[in-house]
């Protein structure tokens, strides 16, 4: 058995499907590229909640529904927001989301988590919020309540791009953490709030912010070789480079590289990512023959997130309000369908006397 369930198949879904050595991935059917080029974040909700929080779902009808709930939860602010401000962001969407109701909506929680980061992100550098727009899409409105005036199109273009490309990737830990509590017929706010604590980590949505400060360390090095050595020597992860799953064909950094290209000066930065990889590709050649590490989607998403202006601190959090559309859609898929998981273990203690 693999210590990390490589090839155990957990749950049967209609979500999402991925082929890694052809570097695609679908949802609901749908590939990542035409998902970005024709659906856009709403649209893909729509496709990942059709049947589990509605039937006949539309991207307009979404996008109501969204800009609705963005409105009640502005209104809700002043419950929770004042005694968080000066916590740490990820502390205070943690306690935003235990806050919900046992009976919320799923529209009401990924509405809430559309308020609360760019919230938190002003409340932290002493701004008040900013009260949503419910006819915006929630790429444009999530930008304009963190700025406080209307973003440009061309950011709005690229952080859809973002929080459509990334709403789900199959059975991550942070959905399955979801499903697990999903799965005991525990409330939808609190399958949520499971799959946001399992997303903190390093290793999964945790991995944007330390992947932007490795760039900006590798491109300040007199000798990019030899940093990149002495980290591998060390026994550190180059955050960006190599991924579980995908390998160096990620569909979903394919559509942000696309989206970066065109943006102009957001793509300044690519170039630095391809000689990154080139430098990585021939210190391992070097020192660890036959071992590839390729750039993967959290660089790509590293370098939209920060073009379009979030600090690398935050990452994790406005990962939270693309992702969230996943966790919902994997809790209720659980909750209609699944048991209750109660997977074996195999002792290797002491032995029994």
């Amino acid at each position: 058995m693999s210590d990390g369930l490589e090839g155990v198949v957990v749950a049967e879904t209609v979500l999402s499907r991925s082929d890694p050595p052809s570097g695609r991935l679908w949802m609901r059917g749908v590939p990542v590229a035409e998902l970005v080029a024709s659906y856009g974040y709403e649209g893909v909700v729509a496709l990942l909640w059709e049947g589990f929080a509605g039937a006949g779902l539309t991207r307009a009808g979404v996008q109501a529904e969204l800009g609705a709930a963005r409105a009640a939860a502005f209104g809700r602010l002043a419950t929770w927001l004042p005694a968080v401000a000066a916590a740490d962001i990820e502390v205070a969407v943690r306690q935003c989301l235990a806050g919900l109701p046992d009976d919320s909506a799923p529209g009401a929680i990924a509405g809430t988590l559309a308020v609360a980061v760019p919230a938190l992100i002003r409340a932290a550098r002493g701004d008040a919020p900013v009260a949503p727009d419910p006819a915006l899409t929630t790429a444009a409105d999530v930008l304009r309540m963190l700025r406080g005036t209307m973003p440009d199109r061309a950011h709005v273009e690229l952080f859809d791009t973002y929080i459509t490309a990334m709403a789900d990737s199959g059975m991550s830990a942070s959905a399955f953490a979801g499903r697990v509590i999903a799965s005991t017929r525990a409330s939808l706010p609190s399958a949520v709030l499971g799959a946001w604590c399992a997303f903190t980590g390093p290793l999964h949505g945790g991995a944007p912010g330390p992947t932007l400060a490795l760039l900006d360390e590798l491109e300040a090095a007199d000798d990019m070789d030899a940093a990149i050595e002495r980290k591998l020597k060390a026994g550190e992860r180059l955050m960006g480079f190599g991924h579980r799953v995908f390998r160096g064909n990620d569909p979903r950094a394919a559509a942000m590289r696309a989206a970066l290209e065109r943006s102009g000066p957001a793509a300044a930065r690519l170039g630095l990512v391809t000689r990154v990889e080139e430098r990585i590709a021939a210190v391992l050649e070097r020192v660890k023959p036959g071992r590839r590490l390729p750039a993967n989607v959290e660089t790509m998403a590293a370098l939209l997130l920060d073009s379009v202006g979030f600090h690398r601190d935050h990452f994790t959090a406005v990962f939270a309000i693309s992702r969230c559309a996943s966790w919902i859609a994997h809790a209720l898929e659980q909750q209609q369908s699944g048991r209750m998981f109660r997977p074996a273990s195999r002792y290797i203690g002491p032995p029994v006397r």
